[in-house]
Parts: C-alpha cells; structure tokens; sequence
C-alpha cells in the first residue's frame, strides 16, 4: 500500500533504526524493491526522479506509484533531489508520499527560500518534504569515485530547519554520492547537527560505506538511508553474467529476471542492516 504523512518517517527516529530509500531506473528495479519489502514486512520507498526521469521519463512516477499501491507491504514514492518547484509540484499533485527539494548548491538564502515553498507545496499534498544542506559531491547516477566537499554546519543546520519547515534534513557529514574508497563519516558533526535540530537526518551516499559507519550513523540521528550505487552495480554484474546464456534465444527475460533479483537481494540485505528490528 502506498504510505502516507510522516509516520513512516517517525517511526524509524523514535525506533533506532533507518528507512531503506531505494533508487529505481527501471520497472525490474522498482518491482525489486516491492519485492524486498514484502519478504521484509519492513517500509520501503522508492526513489523516482528527478534524474532518474532523464532515462525513464516521468512515465517512472506512474509506475512506481501503481507498484507502491498494489504492493503487500507499506511503500512509499520519493522525489530525490529535485531542483525544480515546478516538478516537484507535479509529482505532489500525481500523489508522491514525500518530496525532497536539493538547493544546497545554490547561496543560502536562495535555498532557504526555495525549500520553504518546497513545504508549502508538499504540506498542501499531503507529502512530507525532505531538504538538503550542505552540497554532496559526487554523480547521483555515475559512480566516479568524488571527494566529500563542503560539509553541513550545525548552527546553519538549525536556522535552516526552523526556517523552512522541512520535514527532514539531508545532511553532509563526509558521505558522496557514488562509491568512495576514502569516504568516512563526521559522526562528531553528525551528533552535533541532532542535538541542534528537531527533524530526523537523511544519510546520501552510503553505498560502500563500511557496516560500522552506517550503524553508527543510524545511532547518530538519521532516520533515512539512500542506497543507489550498489543497486546498479549489482543490477549490472548481475545482467552482465546471464548475457552470455541468454543471447543465442535472445531471451531478454532472463537478463532482465536477473537484475531484478540481484537488486532485491542487495535490498533485503540492506534493510536487514540498518531497519527495523
């Protein structure tokens, strides 16, 4: 069923444990990830857009949104660094459990005002709006191997949260999109953005993070994890095996069947890590 309001937001914050947001291209990977949650019992959301939109088109949103609603476990739709209010309106309208407006690349001031009406857009839907501050770097759907850049500043992270309204804060705290073999967490900064803030954290980046990173983040505050790289890469090295077998029939259902299963072994793998208990 498609989840609605903050609670599914809340509950992972008041229970020690993180929501599995999961990046979808495709509707193997969205099927994956229903998947994953109904053998789990636990929440789920899909992530869908914004760039996931230039390979899909916005026809993704339709799907996933039919998935979530048929689906035997409670699984919500997310816009993911959207920087476009207009799209984030239409998803809003098309019936998105929650929103994520990403103007940490732009002056403060601008992303304070820009997220703010995020809010307001999300809040009239129905939608819980997630902001971002302090920029991540790094390719949301290229794994480059990126360097952590500027990081979220505590004092900044509650003047943000309390202008805006946001719902939840995507945080930088030495996490990158993409696998990084130097990434390492600020768990000291991480803590001390918490105590200044009164919405749970969001965690970017963390595939290939070592399992002690994550679980200490989780301890930390973040209440929501991303994972997208290590789901196309096991998408990929999945497809990549059965091709050889599949090409003389030209059985593209099998290279397909592959890839989903590999993703929703790589997302019941990570809800088991950092979900619910």
């Amino acid at each position: 069923m498609l989840s609605r309001g903050t609670a599914t937001l809340r509950a992972p914050a008041d229970g020690g444990w993180a929501l599995g947001a999961f990046a979808t291209y495709n509707l193997e990977q969205v099927q994956a990830v229903v998947r994953a949650g109904e053998r789990t019992g636990a929440p789920v959301l899909l992530l869908a857009g914004s760039s996931h939109f230039r390979h899909a088109g916005r026809l993704l949103a339709t799907v996933a949104l039919a998935a979530a609603a048929d689906a035997g476990a409670e699984v919500g739709v997310h816009l993911d660094h959207c920087r476009d209010l207009a799209e984030l309106r239409w998803c809003a309208e098309l019936g998105y459990s929650s929103l994520m407006y990403d103007g940490a690349h732009d002056p403060y001031e601008d992303n304070v005002a820009a997220t703010a009406e995020a809010v307001r857009i999300a809040h009239d839907h129905g939608a819980w709006l997630e902001g971002e501050l302090g920029a991540l770097a790094g390719d949301e759907d290229v794994s480059t191997g990126a360097r952590s850049a500027a990081m979220t500043s505590p004092e900044q992270a509650a003047d943000f949260v309390g202008r805006t309204g946001v719902d939840a804060l995507a945080v930088a705290v030495g996490n990158v999109h993409g696998f990084s073999p130097d990434a390492r967490l600020d768990l000291d900064r991480l803590r001390a953005i918490r105590a200044a803030v009164p919405v749970p954290l969001v965690l970017h980046g963390a595939s290939g993070l070592p399992a002690e990173q994550i679980r200490s983040a989780v301890g930390s505050g973040v209440a929501k994890i991303n994972v997208n790289a290590e789901l196309r890469r096991a998408h990929l090295e999945a497809v990549a095996e059965a091709l050889p077998a599949a090409l003389p029939g030209s059985d593209a259902v099998a290279v397909w069947r592959a890839g989903r299963d590999a993703v929703e072994e790589r997302v019941v793998a990570a809800i088991r890590s950092f979900g619910p208990r």
